[in-house]
């Protein structure tokens, strides 16, 4: 089975969207066909993800526990890297994906992600028996305050709480406490929300200020230098709110596995002109979809309660469009 429906078959459709507010009221609901034919929605867990696609490589290709420690281009023209471990590895070509807080993205000259004023509760709900709920994406709008849960398998249930906090506040890794202050904030909230979090295990739930970077045009550094690259995260961080994160990473894999791969063939001098072409190309989808998430997750973020009131009685239930609220989700590529 190819690693496309082998994931597919980890997929849970997801088959409607419900969003209500704090009180429990509905403001709109919808089924995915019924609203666009041609969309399709899933849910996977990410451990699912990771493992699907960490299982088509090659046994011991991944060596974990080894963050690294310095970088640095050497007299060969290729890429050094020192490991915490004290591991040391040469490449000609090296493909920084190592996440927001990225040494390689550093190394490269970029700035540091922004903090974007609000911060993140994370969970996932565990039911040991089979999870209760509906295959729908469920949205719960407060004042400066939301929250959503969507099942992601027969068994669990993702769920998120956003909320408004002038700085990212200190580090908590007890899961007692962040179970607590999660269960706070919503406790007036519908009682499933509450019940999802009260099955979620330890080990599931944590708590991150929500962070970007802006990729300006003629100010960022650009994706590649040298032989060195940046996918995902690494390069273009951007809050959750479109759900696209992961999704564009992936992309990313995809279209510089494609240059990479057309590059090979014709020489290894090809090989930095294709991360130029990587780079150039992902820009355009990139950049407009970061900052959309931004403005997004400002929009929901408002406490302004006349604000609020025009959002939940007018916004939601009469001029929100399926078409526009997925067309960020579309994404057309050739065959590797």
């Amino acid at each position: 089975m190819g690693v496309g429906n082998d994931l597919r078959s980890q997929f849970l459709e997801i088959q409607g969207m419900v969003v209500k507010s704090e009180d429990g009221r509905e403001l709109r609901s919808f089924r995915f066909k019924d609203e666009d034919e041609s969309q399709e929605v899933r849910a996977v867990e990410r451990r699912i993800l990771l493992e699907t696609l960490a299982n088509q490589l090659p046994t011991d290709s991944i060596q974990f526990s080894s963050k690294l420690a310095k970088i640095e281009r050497i007299e060969t023209g290729e890429t050094l890297l020192e490991l915490e471990d004290g591991t040391r590895l040469s490449g000609k070509i090296v493909i920084g994906c190592d996440g927001i807080r990225s040494p390689v993205a550093k190394w490269m000259g970029f700035s540091e992600p922004r903090y974007v004023g609000h911060c993140a509760f994370r969970g996932l709900g565990f039911f040991p028996e089979r999870m209760p709920y509906e295959p729908k994406v469920n949205y719960i709008y407060g004042r400066g305050l939301r929250a959503g849960y969507v099942p992601v398998s027969p068994t669990k249930v993702y769920w998120f709480i956003c909320f408004n906090s002038p700085s990212p506040g200190p580090k908590i890794t007890d899961p007692s406490v962040l179970k607590k202050q999660a269960r706070e904030l919503v406790r007036n909230w519908p009682s499933e929300l509450l019940n999802i979090i009260d099955l979620t295990p330890d080990d599931t739930i944590i708590r991150t200020p929500l962070v970007d970077r802006w990729l300006w045009p003629a100010i960022s550094p650009p994706a590649s230098s040298g032989g060195v690259v940046l996918v995902g995260d690494a390069w273009h961080p951007m809050t959750p709110n479109l759900g696209q994160g992961a999704c564009c990473a992936l992309e990313d894999a995809v279209v510089l596995a494609k240059k990479l791969s057309d590059a090979l063939r014709l020489g290894p001098e090809s090989v930095e002109g294709a991360l130029r072409l990587y780079g150039s190309e992902r820009w355009p989808r990139i950049f407009p979809l970061t900052i959309r998430a931004n403005l997004v997750g400002s929009l929901l973020q408002w406490d302004n309660p006349v604000v609020c009131s025009v959002r939940n009685n007018v916004i939601v239930p009469k001029l929100v469009r399926l078409g526009p609220l997925l067309e960020h989700t579309n994404f057309e590529f050739e065959p590797l």
